[in-house]
């Protein structure tokens, strides 16, 4: 069985082929199954906004792959009952030498790649709302109207972290346009209506209700899509998620499917997200995103237990930038970040997404929880610089460590830092601790993912400078009925982060 994938619902066509279109109008009509009736409203609602959704063209010069343009595979909606024809009629075609048609290998001329996707006007000054991954790397930009008319457009800005984009076109004649409604509003089982460009047939209807709201699934770090039913296929990407007032209360984005076609689990980004990213991208060209100056982690239910929180809530501070306005505020790491101007923070994505949104250099009342108890901290927030330079810490292998063990504990063999295991683990003079040498297999720290060259720093948030002190502390709180401790480990770069160990 094929597993089902994550599929950005952009359609890239290599050749415009007449067959094609027949193919593709064959799954349409033939391989879809008759859906519910849905309320009366929607027929109006097409209506009303239809001329204000938008096809969008783009196009690419890429290398040629394989006998030059005229032998190009176009693409089919996988599980076509054409597919295998074309898999005969094109992969399997070969010319003098074995190669490819013409004999080339591949090694043809540039050519140009199209891709086919959707959008929305949202000003009748010739303003459309798309999706990044629809106009990425293109040559050029083409919007075509519901009518056929086809305008060059070009790009205003975009934001890679929610997908979006904003184009801009001159108007050829009097447009219709959309407004954004409130996603807020929106309940599990209301009606929604998609409009968009599937496998390029042009503007399509489709309708169905929410099937859920804040869906993370882990394509970006502000994730907080709406899940809907309604049918959502390549090529639907950057098309509008309408409620049944006719107001944009998403961008659809995203489909979860095992063939590429819809299966009824597909996902937009909610029009309260989008409208705030397509303001500032109007006004400044680009995103200009709040920044508190934290790296955070979730506070797991023996995190939570180690500092006295009930229950498990909030993100939990695991590093602060030293040049960032968290710093001079007075947050520090092992503080629990559980409200942030007045909205309530109940994991890490709450407060990655609240910072995001609230305006840079405004100052704003954060209550945090250190050592089971309630603070608030006035923090002046600064501006996210280069967001899509995130460096993620990347180990290189290396040898077996010799042994050096000064101490055993928690599964860990530990040793007191010196000059040569700075040297053999690249951990910087800053970093301060004990360095973690081995790790048993078989222990809840291996299971955490511990590794030889981490640094603890704090057990039960007391610094510690030898394997002996990690002893004492964990004693002690053994002693106290504690079942975990909550340890401060650092990575060579200087990178912390909380782990919480079974002492029992």
């Amino acid at each position: 069985m094929t597993a089902a994938t994550i599929v950005p619902t952009r359609l890239r066509q290599h050749a415009r082929c007449g067959l094609a279109a027949l193919a593709i109008g064959a799954f349409s009509v033939f391989g879809s199954p008759v859906q519910a009736r849905g309320p009366e409203g929607i027929a109006d609602v097409a209506e009303k906004v239809i001329d204000a959704v938008v096809n969008i063209s783009t196009s690419q010069t890429v290398e040629a792959k394989g006998g030059g343009g005229s032998n190009t595979m176009p693409q089919l909606p996988p599980g076509s009952p054409f597919e295998e024809f074309f898999d005969d009629f094109f992969k399997n075609r070969k010319g003098p030498g074995g190669g490819s048609k013409g004999g080339d290998n591949g090694n043809g001329p540039p050519r140009k790649a199209n891709s086919l996707g959707s959008g929305f006007i949202i000003d009748t000054s010739g303003v459309v709302v798309t999706n990044n991954h629809v106009i990425a790397d293109a040559d050029e930009i083409n919007v075509i109207l519901n009518d056929g008319t086809k305008i060059k457009a070009e790009l205003v800005g975009v934001d890679k972290k929610t997908d979006l984009a904003v184009l801009k076109f001159k108007p050829p004649k009097p447009l219709v346009s959309v407004k954004f409604g409130d996603s807020d509003k929106l309940r599990l089982g209301d009606w929604v209506v998609a409009i968009g460009n599937p496998f390029s047939l042009g503007g399509t209807v489709t309708a169905g209700i929410v099937s859920a709201k804040n869906r993370d699934i882990s394509s970006g770090p502000y994730d907080s899509y709406i899940q809907t039913d309604a049918a959502i296929n390549r090529g639907n990407s950057g098309g509008p998620l309408f409620n049944l007032d006719g107001d944009v209360v998403g961008v659809n984005t995203l489909i979860i499917s095992p063939s590429g076609g819809s299966i009824g689990i597909g996902f937009a980004v909610p029009s309260k997200t989008v409208a705030g990213v397509v303001d500032q991208l109007r006004q400044f060209g680009e995103l200009r995103r709040g920044w508190l100056g934290v790296r955070i982690q979730s506070v797991t239910d023996e995190i939570a237990e180690s500092l006295n929180i009930k229950p498990a809530r909030g993100a939990l501070v695991a590093g602060v930038d030293d040049k960032g306005p968290a710093k001079p505020a007075g947050i520090e790491p092992g503080d629990v970040v559980v409200k942030f101007d007045g909205k309530d923070v109940k994991d890490p994505k709450d407060l990655s997404r609240v910072v995001a949104d609230t305006t840079v250099g405004k100052e704003v009342d954060v209550i945090i929880i250190r050592k089971g108890e309630e603070q608030t901290k006035k923090v002046t927030l600064g501006r996210l610089q280069d967001p899509d330079k995130v460096q993620a810490a990347v180990k290189t292998d290396e040898p077996p460590p010799e042994k050096l063990v000064t101490q055993k504990a928690l599964g860990l063999d530990l040793a007191v830092l010196n000059k040569d295991l700075r040297t053999r683990y690249k951990i910087k003079d800053s970093v301060k601790g004990v360095v973690v040498t081995n790790v048993d297999a078989n222990s809840d720290a291996a299971e955490k993912r511990l590794s030889a060259g981490d640094v603890i720093v704090e057990v039960a948030q007391e610094a510690v400078a030898s394997g002996a002190d990690i002893q004492k502390r964990i004693d002690q709180l053994k002693k106290d009925g504690k079942k975990s401790a909550l340890l401060l480990v650092s990575n060579g770069d200087g990178e912390l982060r909380f782990v919480a160990l079974s002492v029992q």
